[in-house]
C-alpha cells in the first residue's frame, strides 16, 4: 500500500493539471513555448500516474474500474463488482 503521501501529491498533481489545462492549449496553440516553460512542472499532464483509488498501487491499474488488479481480484471474489462472476469450466 502507498504511503498517504504520494497518494496525496497524485491529488494533488491532478488538481494543477485541471486548473491550467485552458492555459496550457492556448499557450501550444499561439505556439508561445517561453510561457509554456514558466508554467508549474506539475501542471503538465504527462506527470500524472494512474494509481488504485484504494491503495495507491501504481502498477496493475485497471483503467476501466480505477483499482489495481490485486483488489480487483479481491473485490470480485468478495462479489463486490456487480455483473462480474468467477469463471469456471
Amino acid at each position: 500500500m502507498a504511503k498517504e503521501s504520494i497518494k496525496a501529491r497524485e491529488v494533488k498533481r491532478g488538481k494543477l493539471v485541471a486548473k491550467y489545462a485552458a492555459k496550457r492549449e492556448a499557450l501550444k496553440a499561439a505556439g508561445d513555448y517561453e510561457a509554456l516553460d514558466k508554467l508549474p512542472r506539475n501542471a503538465s499532464p504527462v506527470r500524472l500516474r494512474n494509481r488504485c483509488k484504494l491503495t495507491g498501487r501504481p502498477r496493475g491499474y485497471m483503467r476501466k474500474f480505477g483499482i489495481c488488479r490485486n483488489v480487483f481480484r479481491q473485490m470480485a471474489s468478495d462479489g463486490k463488482i456487480p455483473g462480474l462472476t468467477k469463471a469456471s469450466w
